[in-house]
């Protein structure tokens, strides 16, 4: 999952380290021996005195020379930070002086003052580890410090990825700045990136679609897909989890958080970037004091037990899976029936036709998407016709198990 440099996926080798996060997450001692044991049978553990592995081509990076990035519009797509501005006015195919996201500005600002309420979006998520969290959050107390709020045309939601998240926000008591910010909780996991962190207000989709805008979204996972965040939401940017907080206290994308403002603190000051970004000592500092093992432990000891409504419900006896033709989310598949235990031998291909011609960046998000189900969709209808409301349409990825639903998302991506 790295199409944004350019890989099908990335190694990085078993080394002590990792067997000292397995100790800190508490895992069992057992598996952590079985992971040592292995990796090192099979020549995956590295240490210093390792020998380098004979590759057909290395390259060499100066760590010194990396800048910050975020990864958007859409897929395949990065830009440094000094660059974001000019890259993001160059997609809307406008000059810098002139660009299509100023008229889309002024044309919400319009709609904004007719209805009296937001006027823009942006969608944000976080999702990552210990320190990534902690100087996102330490970023957020700053900012409250400093008198800075999120823009209220910028819709914000905390999805992190584990229970754990929210254990150690609360040991560092730094869950009260993201909640004056408003990146609330709104679950766990994937919620965002598969388009479950909520809709819109309605004011502001009407903007959207009125004036044909171009609404932006930045998050902290590891999904941009054109209109998965959000059916609305057309770019789509990755950006750490600090970044995330910055483009929501700014309320733009269009700006150069290098050299321009965030905004202007309670003091009427311009507070830019560097003044809230955390120091890698405080980052250090805050992460050892408040994330611990015994919070792994807890969480994760009980992980397969669920709550009590879900303990309640009925199991049903047998080894093969009852299927219930009623059901719109798991449904039997007609694909194996009638099935021979022996396979046909190999034979020519015949009036063989292109199911579909594809240009570039066209992924299997564009062909079967993981977002929202529309109601006026092929998908929504026979939902519809199934008695299933609109707000239980649930995703396509939850009803992945249903054939009927997955073929009539095919191509439903609004790009």
């Amino acid at each position: 999952m790295a199409p944004e440099y350019g890989a099908t996926m990335g190694f990085f080798p078993v080394d002590a380290e990792t067997l000292a996060y397995l100790h800190f997450t508490a895992r069992p001692h057992e598996q952590i021996a079985l992971v040592e044991a292995y990796c090192k049978e099979q020549a995956l553990f590295r240490t210093d005195s390792t020998p380098d592995p004979l590759f057909s081509d290395t390259l060499e990076l100066d760590l010194g020379t990396v800048e910050p990035t975020v990864a958007g519009r859409s897929v395949r797509k990065t830009a440094c930070h000094s660059q974001s501005k000019s890259v993001f006015h160059e997609s809307h195919g406008r000059s810098a002086g002139q660009t299509r996201a100023g008229e889309e500005q002024r044309r919400f600002v319009r709609s904004f003052k007719r209805r009296r309420r937001n006027r823009s979006h942006h969608e944000l998520h976080e999702h990552f580890e210990p320190f990534a969290n902690a100087r996102r959050r330490l970023a957020c107390e700053k900012a409250v410090e400093r008198g800075l709020q999120v823009k209220p045309w910028v819709k914000t939601s905390l999805a992190p990825g584990s229970k754990v998240v929210t254990d150690y926000l609360a040991a560092s008591g730094l869950n009260i700045y993201l909640d004056k910010l408003k990146f609330n909780l709104v679950g766990y996991g994937c919620t965002t990136c598969i388009g479950n962190s909520g809709p819109l207000p309605d004011a502001i989709g009407a903007a959207i679609k009125e004036n044909n805008l171009v609404a932006v979204a930045v998050l902290s996972g590891n999904r941009n897909f054109e209109g998965r965040i959000h059916p609305l939401v057309r770019a789509n940017y990755l950006a750490s989890p600090p970044l995330v907080v910055a483009y929501a206290l700014a309320g733009r994308m269009d700006l150069d958080l290098t050299t321009e403002p965030l905004g202007n603190g309670s003091d009427g000051k311009p507070v830019y970037l560097r003044d809230i970004w955390p120091t890698p000592q405080e980052v250090e500092a805050t992460v050892r004091a408040s994330v611990t093992s015994e919070q792994y432990r807890k969480e994760y000891s009980a992980v397969y037990e669920g709550d009590a409504m879900w303990r309640s419900m009925p199991v049903p006896k047998g080894d093969l899976y009852q299927w219930d033709a009623k059901s719109t989310y798991i449904k039997l598949p007609p694909y194996f029936e009638n099935m021979s235990q022996t396979a046909a031998p190999l034979a020519d291909l015949h009036g063989a036709r292109v199911l579909a011609v594809l240009g570039d960046s066209i992924t299997t998000d564009h062909i079967s998407p993981a977002g929202s189900i529309a109601a006026d969709s092929p998908a929504g209808k026979y939902l519809i016709a199934h008695g299933v409301k609109p707000h239980d349409f649930n995703s396509y990825g939850a009803r992945r198990g249903n054939h009927e639903v997955m073929m009539r998302g095919t191509f439903a991506n609004i790009r």
